[in-house]
């Protein structure tokens, strides 16, 4: 969503960097590509106008003329600005001190509410809740059964008395306020913590549909009104949300779609314009695809800084506790890296989503935003077929593939024999590096690490000390000698007097005193 933004967001902090000193000259020209920046990602003017003041006034100042690196400094204060632009810190969910905790969505129709239902399910779900769904969207037709779809994959009941329409012709027969009532009834008998309500919308802002949005409001007395709004919409995102502000009084603000390839600058003057957080963003289409919105980590991704925290709480979720264990032991007693092994980590990264996703959250990685573009989800289906289509045998000991057995793997899964040796070769390349970091030598290429750092370090004294001035030099071996003298080699843990030590002393069968000597 935000992709062009962070690209030139990127470019123009690249020429501030290497340089000692940043003239006002040069402040002004980044303040300058910085509101052109916003203003090409559809962010509404006045929160450009504060933007940019801001981040100026700053730059200007003491913290960045008396920095060591004046080009990070710049590059921080953006980052802050942005986060308060975002609203500075997480926002969670106000639940109810006597349950359920009643949850309304409000929005137009086509920002994502039914499916947003969904996913919000789920998420409260996974933390233990035991949500219910309400349909009270019986205005768009199958609206109801979409969320009662949508319910089942996510494996929450859903609350809905009434059908709905199946058809634009058809004429609306039941009372949304009422369903919406006995929902929160039903979830009460039932023990459900939570209630989520569907409401409905309309293509666009109306009395009527604000009208239903408030009795609706008012029946339930909700906890939490959430505005769902369609990340793609553009500046029209402002005026809906300063719309539906003041007609339902919102608390809080969910980005749907925000995976699509709009320019969504609109979206990060949502919060600015109504003052209410972001708390949610929808990611994608899957019901997995759904987050809690961090304001300090979406500034880190426009600023192509990576989001390494949320990558750590998906592997969290996902990752296979046992199956981590085992690898850890292997690992820790040096067995042979398999691609059995391979195949099962693998398949752990996939529970994880989309790698495309996975990546773009990276920090520092050399991936060019059009490498990333281009990158193929179907290439993990198609290694995965390949190491299917071994023997268990070949699994464990890939040497013995020779060119018969590479051919007819190949065939087995439906690829060239050219990918097979590239798997191969790979996994080979992958499996000594497994090797070397079992070894103790780190990992080749970081700081410390690299093949042979252990061989290369054993063996090897501390280095002599060289003295330029010859007074100096003799002084450093007279005290080495005295040292050598107070502390011969070969001395019980460097104490002096060990050598003296008597065997005879020890109550030792006879003969013995020859092994101790």
């Amino acid at each position: 969503m935000f992709n062009s933004l962070s690209d030139r967001l990127t470019a123009t902090f690249k020429n501030l960097g290497g340089k000692g000193r940043l003239t006002e000259a040069q402040i002004d020209g980044t303040v300058r590509e910085i509101r052109r920046a916003l203003l090409d990602a559809d962010v509404a003017l006045p929160v450009v106008r504060e933007f940019v003041a801001h981040v100026k006034e700053r730059a200007l100042g003491e913290e960045v003329s008396k920095s060591l690196n004046p080009g990070q400094q710049v590059v921080k204060i953006v980052n802050d600005q942005l986060v308060d632009i975002l609203g500075g810190e997480t926002r969670r969910l106000h639940l109810a001190k006597n349950p359920p905790t009643v949850i309304m969505l409000a929005g137009l129709q086509g920002a994502g509410k039914t499916t947003l239902a969904g996913k919000l399910a789920r998420h409260l779900k996974s933390e233990g809740h035991t949500p219910l769904l309400v349909a009270c969207d019986l205005q768009r037709p199958n609206a109801v059964k979409q969320l009662q779809v949508n319910g089942e994959r996510v494996g929450v009941p859903v609350y809905a008395p009434h059908p709905g329409v199946s058809s634009e012709s058809e004429s609306v027969t039941g009372d949304p306020v009422a369903v919406a009532r006995d929902g929160v009834a039903e979830a009460r008998a039932k023990l459900h913590d939570i209630v989520i309500v569907d409401t409905a919308g309309r293509l666009g802002v109306d009395a009527e549909m604000m009208q239903q949005a408030a009795d609706i409001r008012a029946a339930v007395e909700p906890d939490e009104v959430l505005f769902v709004i369609d990340s793609m919409i553009g500046q029209s995102a402002v005026e809906t949300a300063q719309a539906f502000n003041e007609g339902v009084d919102f608390t809080g603000v969910v980005l749907s779609k925000l995976d699509g390839d709009a320019r969504g600058g609109a979206a990060l003057s949502v919060r600015h314009v109504t003052g209410k957080p972001i708390m949610f963003a929808s990611t994608g289409e899957g019901m997995g695809d759904f987050e809690v919105f961090h304001p300090d980590r979406m500034a880190s991704r426009i600023l192509d800084m990576g989001d390494v925290l949320t990558l750590i709480e998906q592997a969290q979720k996902s990752w296979d506790q046992d199956e981590a264990q085992r690898m850890a032991k292997k690992f820790a007693d040096r067995e042979d890296f398999t691609l059995d092994d391979f195949l099962a980590q693998m398949q752990q990264v996939r529970k994880m989503g989309s790698m495309k996703k996975m990546l773009a959250m990276m920090p520092g990685s050399a991936i060019s935003r059009q490498q990333l573009e281009q990158f193929d989800e179907r290439q993990i289906d198609r290694i995965e077929a390949i190491v299917r289509s071994m023997t268990p045998h070949e699994r464990n000991a890939p040497k013995i593939l020779n060119g018969s057995r590479r051919a007819r793997i190949a065939r087995g899964s439906g690829v060239q024999v050219s990918e097979v040796n590239q798997l191969i070769e790979r996994f080979g390349e992958a499996q000594k590096m497994m090797k070397r970091m079992a070894a103790g030598g780190g990992m080749p290429g970081m700081p410390g690490g690299g093949p042979g750092r252990g061989k290369k370090s054993a063996g090897k004294g501390k280095k002599k000390q060289k003295f330029g001035n010859p007074a100096k030099a003799a002084q450093a071996e007279q005290e080495a000698a005295k040292r050598k003298t107070a502390n011969p080699t070969g001395a019980a843990f460097g104490q002096a007097g060990a050598q003296d030590f008597d065997p005879s002393s020890l109550d030792l069968p006879k003969g013995f005193e020859k092994f101790v000597k």
